[in-house]
């Protein structure tokens, strides 16, 4: 029978030493993969049983039938062995491993790291392992969801952070998590002995976000048709244009209109309601739809849908051949709030 445990679940059980003879880890999403998988690397063999009992290999270095030889090991003054395939995505005629699958050993612990895609489901690999162990989608998170991982990754590291900081983040790195984790722990590694709390100042000296100058502000201002910070934003964007790409602040306005659209069609346009519907946990991630729904009329948000769209496709050589970025920005705002 397949188990569909969810990341905690499985997290919690291989902390408890209760382990499954197979695990395929696979999705688009590598950070929750490379979790799994690292921590079964802690868990499942002590430091005395590695040398003998580990075989960690990489998909486009190996084959099918090494890893099921590997498999078929039996431990050395161990209880059990482990045996993991890194980017098994690169691994030639995966579909093989069903021979082992079928009939594993209950003392190795296979565990197939598998990235950027789903086995064919079609094939019945996918299943085999469902019966025998654990398979587990490490899927894309919304980036509406990316604040509250931000703020739950520096919790469970006995830190802090204020949700404007976390907004910052999320519109500068986007939903790729395992970048995210990465950026968080060079913020740790910078907190001031005796401090738990990231400030938007360490965000800006450690990240090369502006506390002031940024996206989440620009949506702001947006939002509120704020005219003049609006271009003193694009202007610090204009002259630094490597740390605030285009294409990054096209995707957040992008993002912020089609969110808006949805609020404006809402009969109940509470805040509670709206928080609801767009998936927000935050209440103050809803107040720039509040401010903008005073502002703009739903054939307004569609024509700068529609704006957002052309000024993407004259960010890459659509019908514009010498405009920069930085003036092309500058030229969408006021489009955008006239």
């Amino acid at each position: 029978m397949a188990k569909e445990l969810s990341f905690q679940e499985i997290q919690g059980n291989i902390r408890l030493k209760k382990f499954m003879p197979v695990y395929l880890f696979q999705g688009e999403e590598s950070y929750y993969i490379d979790q799994l998988t690292d921590l079964l690397i802690q868990n499942v063999l002590d430091d005395s049983e590695r040398d003998f009992n580990q075989t960690v290999v990489y998909g486009l270095e190996t084959d099918v039938a090494t890893v099921i030889n590997a498999c078929r090991r039996y431990p050395m003054m161990s209880e059990r062995q482990l045996v993991v395939v890194k980017e098994a995505q690169g691994l030639k005629n995966i579909d093989e491993l069903i021979h082992y699958v079928k009939n594993p050993l209950n003392s190795t612990v296979l565990v197939i790291n598998y990235k950027y895609g789903k086995l064919d489901g079609r094939k019945k690999l996918s299943g085999e392992i469902a019966n025998a162990g654990i398979v587990f989608e490490s899927k894309r998170i919304y980036e509406n969801k990316v604040p509250d991982f931000i703020v739950q990754y520096l919790r469970d590291r006995q830190a802090a952070i204020d949700l404007p900081s976390a907004q910052i983040l999320t519109n500068f790195l986007g939903n790729d998590l395992s970048k995210i984790s990465h950026e968080l722990e060079k913020l740790l590694i910078a907190l001031p002995a005796g401090q738990n709390r990231i400030t938007p100042e360490m965000v800006e000296t450690n990240i090369g976000i502006s506390k002031d100058f940024n996206n989440y502000e620009l949506q702001k201002a947006v939002a509120g048709k704020d005219i003049l910070k609006a271009n003193r934003i694009a202007q610090y964007f204009e002259q630094n244009q490597k740390n605030n790409p285009l294409i990054l602040t096209l995707n957040v306005l992008f993002g912020f209109f089609l969110n808006l659209m949805i609020c404006q069609f809402e009969q109940d346009q509470s805040k509670q309601h709206l928080m609801q519907v767009l998936g927000f946990r935050w209440d103050m991630q809803v107040v720039d739809y509040l401010d903008a729904i005073k502002n703009y009329k739903p054939k307004q948000t569609m024509r700068n849908i529609a704006l957002i769209r052309e000024y993407d496709a004259k960010s890459k050589g659509v019908e514009n051949s010498s405009v920069p970025p930085g003036k092309l920005l500058i030229e969408l705002l006021y489009k955008l709030m006239h």
